[in-house]
């Protein structure tokens, strides 16, 4: 949940979407029902670590719905930093790279270095008819300092000065307009 902020300052798309301020735990759910509804499409979702450990049972629900174009990224802190940085419980030793094997997932990747990572990225989101199926990719990084969302003209990113419901329609409208 951290990257929301930092995503908005890279990228300005209508496919965009950030769930953070209203559905902590669920960014992941979300990715892998639009991956599901739209096989046709790489859905990258980007879920911090917090977030993941509060729906783990998506592991399995992404495997078990052979999920070929899903791509999750853990990005593991270590904190609840959007919420003011309190510790993820367990923090630097769940290892979500290994959950993703043991859950079933044919391509796991793990970074601790940012560069390894920036390197890897066009293979890890090209799919691979050797291994069929999810993708997930547990990065760690450093905590930052972004605060909460607060949805309105002072954030930077489009997505996040309007209500989730309103952004929703526009991520609906790009899929619409935008088949593949």
């Amino acid at each position: 949940m951290s990257v929301t902020r930092p995503w908005g300052r890279l990228s300005d798309h209508d496919l965009d979407f950030a769930s953070t301020d209203s559905a902590m735990g669920q960014a992941a759910d979300l990715a892998l029902g639009i991956a599901l509804a739209r096989p046709d499409r790489t859905v990258v979702c980007l879920n911090g670590d917090g977030s993941m450990l509060m729906a783990l049972g998506t592991l399995a629900t992404a495997v078990g719905a052979r999920a070929e174009n899903f791509v999750l990224i853990v990005v593991d802190n270590g904190v609840y930093e959007i919420t003011g940085n309190q510790p993820v419980a367990a923090s630097g030793s769940i290892d979500y790279a290994a959950m993703a094997v043991a859950a079933g997932f044919p391509r796991v990747f793990r970074f601790d270095d940012a560069r390894e990572y920036v390197e890897a990225v066009p293979g890890i989101l090209e799919r691979s008819p050797e291994a069929p199926g999810p993708t997930l990719v547990h990065v760690r990084v450093e905590p930052g300092t972004e605060g909460p969302i607060s949805r309105s003209d002072s954030e930077a990113a489009r997505y996040l000065r309007v209500s989730i419901a309103e952004w929703s329609r526009t991520l609906r409208d790009a899929l619409a307009a935008n088949p593949a």
